[in-house]
């Protein structure tokens, strides 16, 4: 009867680090995306960027 469970302590062994690594993954992942998204949020709020002058044109014809 000691062996009947072998299997399902291999199969539980085998399957805790998968699930560590995606679990580990994906909080990088998720941590990755939150800098990018920042990064580009200061890229696109324009403090970086020139300021454009651009003269309005006459509509005269």
């Amino acid at each position: 009867m000691k062996h009947s469970n072998t299997p399902a302590k291999l199969l539980l062994s085998l399957g805790t680090a998968p699930l560590l690594v995606a679990l580990v993954g994906s909080k990088v992942l998720a941590t990755l995306m939150q800098e990018i998204g920042q990064t580009t949020e200061e890229l696109f709020r324009g403090d970086r960027l020139p300021v454009l002058k651009i003269a309005p044109k006459d509509e005269e014809g």
